[in-house]
């Protein structure tokens, strides 16, 4: 990449030299030049001089060659007007007409009047075609540097994004999932499979306090190029033999291991070179513990073989922040399995949000609240509904419903109590009135309200059927 973006700027930095005539060499470029240059005027000068020289020594007695048949002295102004224009082609003649004046004074030759006028006619037409091709070989210069620096630009645009695409590649193909479907699927495992999961026997509560625990491990491993790893338990601060899920090769994992110590010590993913501090007795590679939001050491992942393009610091955080995820999800789990047993068809992230806001106003009194706005089922409803939608605050939650006569707009408030329902409410009415002259009363939208506190999955049933919505 280097060597071509040298090369790329080492050929937009040469200067350009304007060459209408092709790819010429220095001795055609000396004789058909394609600018004016500064010293033209000194060669123009030298140019007849010589010319002037030769034809006086071919013949002293007629230096003008007038009587040669044909006017050969008048090549060479017609020769600098090609060249250089019609200026200098002007100065030719006029240096033609002073040498007349010099060598030919006293002489009995008469002014050869059309001599003169015939040459001086033929050099102002040569000029002038000089000029005109002159100046549009410029022109076509100046668009072909231009052209040239556009194309150096593209072609280094092009083999950068070459570059990019092939990269991207690597990445898609080492990571194929994205870290939001990546959260969402983990989310979505650790509610699924617990709500399939029968009740847990006293043996078997470690695998019910980590639902999914082997759909968690393969998906971790596909997106984090896992081989061979192992998800153990923790209680107490003690990591159990049993492996709640295993890929790839059985191992027996040494609770003593100073990989394993690491990570329940720190609660970090602890490698082979974590913290600058080699470790040379592991069996592991990578030990990484699955802690919930709140802090709680759910579990430790060891891994004993991955690729080593992927033992890099970027997979191992993506690892930890999937692994977090799930375990934040296994702290909610119970009760968004309740609310989903109330409430079937509501969304996972529904539930979830509705589940911490519940418990965030158990734990310290901060109140969050529920509107639900039912709408009309027709054109006019329709329409009233998608602006609402549009207006949405950006920290809160929607769930539209549609049944047959109506359509239901569920809003999950964070941190809202009655007073910013009631502003929220005031700020859809404005909305109303401005777009469509209508208020909430006119537009047929009812509304039901519902402050999360208490058994929440319940209170969302209640809420709506109070809307229309049969559960």
């Amino acid at each position: 990449m280097n060597t071509v973006t040298a090369q790329s700027a080492a050929s937009a930095a040469k200067p350009r030299h304007s060459n209408p005539f092709g790819n010429l060499g220095a001795l055609r470029r000396f004789v058909a030049p394609a600018v004016t240059r500064p010293f033209s005027v000194v060669e123009t000068i030298v140019f007849v001089a010589v010319i002037g020289a030769l034809c006086w020594t071919f013949d002293r007695n007629d230096p003008f060659l007038l009587h040669a048949g044909f006017p050969w002295l008048w090549f060479a102004p017609l020769i600098v007007a090609l060249r250089y224009g019609t200026l200098l082609g002007l100065l030719a003649c006029a240096m033609l007409i002073g040498a007349w004046q010099v060598l030919m004074h006293g002489s009995a030759e008469a002014w050869p009047t059309l001599f003169f006028t015939g040459g001086l006619l033929q050099t102002i037409v040569a000029g002038h075609f000089g000029d005109t091709w002159g100046n549009r070989a410029q022109r076509a210069n100046t668009l072909n540097d231009y052209l040239n620096d556009r194309l150096v630009a593209i072609t280094n645009s092009h083999y950068l994004m070459r570059l990019s695409h092939e990269r991207l590649e690597k990445d898609l193909l080492s990571r194929p999932t994205t870290l939001r479907d990546s959260i969402t699927e983990l989310r979505r495992l650790s509610v699924v499979h617990g709500l399939d999961q029968a009740p847990a026997a006293p043996d078997q509560s470690n695998q019910a306090g980590m639902p999914g625990a082997h759909a968690l491990l393969e998906f971790v491993a596909q997106a984090c190029q896992i081989e061979v790893a192992g998800l153990y338990p923790v209680h107490g601060g003690k990591i159990a033999g049993q492996a709640l899920a295993r890929i790839g090769d059985a191992f027996d994992l040494d609770p003593h291991d100073e990989l394993v110590a690491r990570a329940l010590d720190t609660h970090a993913v602890a490698h082979l070179k974590s913290d600058g501090q080699p470790v040379t007795s592991s069996a592991l590679l990578v030990c990484a513990p699955v802690i919930s939001a709140d802090g709680r050491l759910l579990a430790v992942l060891a891994i004993r073989r991955m690729p080593f393009l992927s033992l890099n610091f970027d997979n191992l955080q993506l690892l930890l922040v999937l692994l977090g995820y799930y375990a934040d999800g296994v702290e909610h789990s119970e009760q968004v399995q309740k609310i989903l047993r109330s409430v079937p068809d509501c969304p996972y992230e529904f539930a979830l949000d509705v589940s911490r806001l519940t418990r965030l106003e158990r734990a310290a009194g901060v109140t969050s609240s529920l509107v639900a706005l039912v709408f009309p089922h027709d054109d006019e409803g329709d329409s009233f509904f998608e602006h609402v939608m549009r207006r949405r605050r950006a920290l809160d939650l929607m769930w539209p419903v549609k049944s047959v006569g109506q359509s239901v707009l569920i809003n999950l408030m964070p941190v809202t109590d009655a007073t910013g329902v009631d502003g929220y409410l005031a700020r859809i009415e404005s909305s109303l009135r401005a777009q469509f002259n209508l208020d909430l009363e006119g537009a047929r939208i009812g509304v039901h309200t519902l402050h999360l506190g208490g058994d929440p999955g319940p209170a969302l049933k209640r809420l709506l059927v109070r809307s229309g919505i049969e559960v």
